[in-house]
Order: structure tokens, then C-alpha cells, then sequence
């Protein structure tokens, strides 16, 4: 493969830690609480989506108070996520092939700001963000986009993330997808062409 398409949180940067938090802050502002490893798992099993709605039904809270609480947490917490090990690596191997990396995220435009303090942005072609109006993974909308835009050979790409929502998105478009399950968190619905729990391990399969 040499035509990476990214997903970012939880894949490239390790976003969760402040994600946990403003979460966790946003339920405590309604009068609930909620462990930080129940947090992690929902939104790592999941997604922020579900988890809002689940712990609102819980409480009987409008699930749009908590995602109100939880965006203004999040920004504020979340200033320089690290990268996972590897993802540097990759991303220029990707590119010393000939290849290309793309970023398909439901983050913001804050991702590009991450990427760049995490020293990794000078490595991607393109981006899908929040500020374009495309349908949530896995649906494949925001990934055809990108396949089209740049005429991307099929046969040699994947989308690569730590949900099976990502590997979805990806098959749904047509493509591969590269499962990053670090802590082996997944119950794996997506049969990815190959599960990873170190991004060091996919170097062997760019070429």
C-alpha cells in the first residue's frame, strides 16, 4: 500500500487523555459522575456520540446539554497531543515510496493544529475535517471525496484507525482498512485486512 488515508484521534495523536477529562467535567457540571476507564471505553468501543447519549439516558439529561458541556471542555484541555509511536515513521515511508497521506477526521480545523506541533502535518497531501459537510464514518462520502480528488489507485490504499467505524469507512469506499487497536480495546466487527497494536507494524506493508 502507499495510499494512506488517516483517521486522527486515537490513530496519529493520542487525543483521549484530554478527551476523558473534559468529558468526565462536562458530566460532573449536570450532577453525575463517571469513571475515566468508562469513559475511555466508550468512546474507544464507540465513539464521544454514543457515549454522551448513553450516560444522558442514564441520568435523563438532554444529551445536547452534555455534548455542549463536553465541546467547551475540550479545546481547553486539549492543547499539544502526543503522537503515538510510530505514526511518524510511517508517515514518511509513505511518502520516501512515492505514496501520499490523507487525513479524514470529525475533529475540527484545531487537527491541522495538532499535526503541526506534533511535527506531522508537512507529511499529509489533504484533509477531510468537520468544516466540510460530509456524513459521519462509516459512511464513505468524505473518503470517495478524497479518492476521486487525487485519483487515488484503490488497489493501493487504506484507511487506517482505531474503530471498526474507520474500517467501515474504508470498505464502504471501496478500500482497505488497517486496524490500530493499542490496548486491544475492540471487539473486532470489521475484519480489517490487518490489525495492528503498534503503528511500528505497518511499515512492512507500505511499498
Amino acid at each position: 500500500m502507499r495510499e494512506f488515508l488517516w483517521d486522527l484521534d486515537g490513530t496519529l495523536l493520542d487525543t483521549y487523555p484530554a478527551m476523558v477529562q473534559a468529558f468526565q467535567k462536562a458530566v460532573a457540571e449536570l450532577g453525575g459522575t463517571i469513571p475515566a476507564d468508562t469513559t475511555y471505553q466508550l468512546m474507544r468501543q464507540q465513539s464521544v456520540g454514543y457515549a454522551e447519549r448513553m450516560v444522558a439516558a442514564q441520568y435523563g439529561w438532554d444529551w445536547h446539554d452534555l455534548r455542549a458541556g463536553y465541546q467547551r471542555w475540550e479545546p481547553q484541555l486539549q492543547h499539544a497531543p502526543a503522537a503515538f509511536a510510530g505514526a511518524q515513521a510511517v508517515l514518511e515511508k509513505v511518502i520516501a515510496v512515492g505514496g501520499h497521506n490523507y487525513l479524514m477526521t470529525h475533529r475540527d480545523e484545531s487537527a491541522q493544529a495538532y499535526l503541526q506541533r506534533a511535527g506531522l502535518a508537512q507529511y499529509f497531501t489533504d484533509a477531510v475535517t468537520a468544516a466540510q459537510p460530509f456524513p459521519r464514518k462509516p459512511d464513505p462520502a468524505a473518503l470517495n471525496y478524497l479518492l476521486n480528488k487525487h485519483q487515488v489507485d484503490c488497489q493501493r490504499a487504506v484507511m487506517v484507525g482505531d474503530r471498526n467505524l474507520d474500517i467501515d469507512a474504508g470498505h464502504n469506499a471501496g478500500i482497505a482498512g488497517y486496524l490500530f487497536d493499542i490496548d486491544r480495546l475492540i471487539t473486532v466487527t470489521s475484519a480489517p485486512e490487518v490489525q495492528v497494536t503498534d503503528l511500528n507494524d505497518l511499515l512492512t506493508f507500505v511499498d
